[in-house]
């Protein structure tokens, strides 16, 4: 069974019912496209634990260049495959859409490591300048997943990542990220970081071609256990 979620200009897109996910209400939505506004045009967004992917699809209609979104129930994930397909097939032409049914932890680490993801590489792929980390409320992996970002080398040094959590838990930042802002819509609050420039050893802001994370450029090997649902949306330019 599926719901409707409105996003930004009336359109409507499906959203899973029950208490398994909870999507993030467009008060909260519209607050932060306002807030990351300058970064989101032709930008690459990552949103993990996406759930409908309303995030990604409010991203795409911001002007992003490429939405990867990771959710590891095979249900939602194709709900949020059809969201975001129909999303980018709206918009301009050269918009990049990827679902990956994988668990979070799984996708930031193993796919760093994996010799046949390494051999499908085809392109250099930039580093995604925004990250939209949306958790269950209760699970308190916010630290460990910010921790898997950096070690993973998903981001650039300008990137901001944008934690949503309940206001009646603060949520510490963790170091070594630097606070950029903090709000609160009532139940939910939102706090936005940026890595520690530091952090850096290098300045270089595009992967190299044997960096196994490209997946926005590639059919990725999966196994039917960890990836159930994936797909990759490249309207033909024609």
């Amino acid at each position: 069974m599926t719901g409707q979620l409105r996003i930004a200009g009336g359109r409507k897109i499906k959203s899973p019912k029950g208490l398994a996910t909870r999507p993030t209400t467009a008060r909260v939505r519209e607050a932060v496209m306002n807030l990351v506004s300058p970064k989101i045009k032709n930008g690459n967004w990552l949103d993990l634990f996406s759930g409908s992917g309303v995030m990604g699809c409010e991203a795409l209609q911001k002007g992003a260049q490429k939405v990867l979104a990771v959710e590891r129930d095979p249900k939602t994930a194709q709900i949020c495959k059809s969201n975001l397909l129909s999303i980018a097939q709206s918009q301009r032409k050269s918009q990049k859409a990827t679902v990956v049914c994988k668990d979070v932890f799984k996708f930031l680490t193993q796919n760093n490591k994996d010799p046949k993801i390494q051999q499908n590489i085809e392109q250099e792929i930039d580093l995604f300048d925004l990250v939209y980390l949306d958790p269950p409320y209760g699970a308190n992996i916010y630290s460990k997943t910010l921790t898997r970002l950096l070690e993973g080398n998903w981001i650039k040094k300008d990137s901001i990542v944008i934690c949503e959590y309940s206001s009646s838990h603060h949520l510490e930042k963790p170091h070594p990220w630097v606070e950029q802002d903090r709000r609160t819509y009532g139940g939910t609050s939102i706090l936005l970081i940026s890595p520690k420039q530091n952090h850096f050893d290098d300045t270089d802001s595009k992967r190299p071609q044997t960096d196994p994370r490209g997946l926005l450029a590639l059919n990725p090997i999966q196994s039917q256990e960890e990836e159930a649902q994936s797909f990759t949306h490249t309207p033909d330019v024609s």
